[in-house]
């Protein structure tokens, strides 16, 4: 057990790690906003477009490696909100220690298969095996 608990103004001062996965997400938020505005306005432009110009523009190796890369920040920004949401709102240790696990490895998945997809359309392969869900 640690020793007794610090005092700063009447309010106690955290004895964890928390201040680098603050400054983390702040940094990932930061990088987010405007891929997220490109990814939007992106949204509408191809909203309107046909297959031919969606597959054309996935062609172009700076709009598929700037997705990727958006999706890779995207799921590390939310894995550690969600790991915040659970450090406060999951008492047991245990079972917050194992779902905080279980959210890494489901937005790990989701960040590898989004990456994965990605590099698909820009090679001009399908987005999924033929005859998938008919």
């Amino acid at each position: 057990m640690s020793g007794a608990a610090k005092f700063k103004n009447n309010v106690k001062v955290s004895e964890r790690h928390g201040a680098g996965e603050w400054l983390i997400e702040r940094i990932l938020l930061v990088a987010l906003l405007p891929l997220g505005l490109w990814v939007a306005s992106t949204g509408f432009t191809l909203a309107s477009a046909g297959y031919d110009a969606a597959m054309a523009w996935f062609a172009n190796p700076l709009n598929a490696v700037l997705m990727a890369i958006t999706a890779v920040i995207f799921f590390g920004y939310v894995s550690l909100a969600w790991k915040v949401i659970l450090e406060d709102y999951v008492p047991n240790v245990g079972t917050r220690g194992l779902l905080v696990l279980l959210l890494n490895v489901v937005f790990l998945v989701l960040a590898a298969a989004s990456v994965f997809f990605i590099v698909r359309l820009a090679l001009g392969s399908a987005p999924l095996p033929a005859g998938f869900g008919a």
